[in-house]
């Protein structure tokens, strides 16, 4: 995997990965093994890094995905076509999830188009970098929560509507749900909220067969990294890792595939940790 990244910034977020440079590794070179045959999953932040990856690696075990994401055309076109070659339909839905009856819409789409729906995948999030508190706008902290948090919920309340036993929901949190980040603060406490819904939502799931799991990635080349940072610490974003690097998407969209499978079928309430070896207490 590549480990040099020149310095570059995006202006707007949550980024697009068709700017990056290099441009992120959203598949590998492993076949598939049908571990998704006939499912359905719904993807939010589908377009690009890990949401892409995760889609890509979905479509290979043999699901269909519907494609959530806000504005990013070319890159969810890109996804889809990616998706397609492996011979799976993707459903692209460009919406806003922070706002509820457009969560309630891409659900209801996806089972129409689809007659069924297996997987939801919680993946969208915005950072925004501020080195104070005083800095942080009631706007920003709402906006942020909404985005992040917020959207997880409607989801997850309109798609267990549908989703049977045997199917799952997976969220994306954070390292830094963990040990914080100070110049992340409301993203970081959006990221420990996701920990805590998982682990309710869990238990409250369990009773249908329902399973609810998390993934804590450290650092991930993804648009959202020139998105929110500098050309100075984009360079050096991943390098205070053990590993020295930050990881390509489709090193992290591999531990959706397995808590989507059903080589996961006694995990349910738990958080995988690929961040690069750091140690985390949970």
């Amino acid at each position: 995997m590549p480990k040099e990244i020149p310095p570059q910034h995006q202006d707007k977020q949550p980024g697009i990965e068709q700017e990056m440079n290099p441009r992120p590794v959203y598949d590998n070179d492993q076949p598939g093994f049908g571990r998704l045959k006939d499912k359905v999953a719904i993807i939010t932040g589908g377009d690009s890094g890990i949401g892409r990856s995760v889609a890509v690696l979905f479509a290979k075990e043999g699901a269909d995905v519907a494609i959530v994401y806000l504005n990013e055309h070319e890159d969810a076109e890109e996804t889809a076509a990616l998706v397609r070659k492996y011979g799976k339909e993707a459903l692209l839905i460009p919406t806003d999830i922070s706002v509820e009856v457009n969560c309630k819409n891409a659900v209801d789409q996806t089972v129409e188009k689809f007659g069924r729906l297996d997987i939801l995948v919680n993946n969208a999030a915005v950072q925004y970098e501020q080195h104070d508190i005083q800095d942080i706008s009631a706007q920003q902290w709402e906006y942020t929560f909404r985005v992040n948090i917020f959207s997880y919920f409607f989801l997850s309340k309109y798609a267990s509507a549908y989703i049977q036993e045997g199917g799952s929901i997976i969220n994306t949190t954070s390292v830094n749900a963990y040990r914080g980040n100070e110049v992340l603060m409301d993203y970081s406490a959006t990221k420990g909220a996701i920990v805590s819904f998982t682990r309710s939502l869990s238990q409250s799931l369990i009773k249908k067969g329902v399973r609810v799991n998390a993934v804590a990635p450290g650092p991930v080349w993804t648009p959202l990294i020139p998105a929110s940072f500098d050309d100075e610490k984009v360079e050096k974003f991943g390098k205070d890792t053990p590993m020295q690097r930050p990881a390509q998407p489709v090193e992290i969209a591999t531990c959706y595939v397995f808590l989507a499978s059903n080589e996961a079928a006694f995990l349910t309430g738990q958080v995988l940790h690929p961040n690069g070896g750091s140690i985390i207490n949970t």
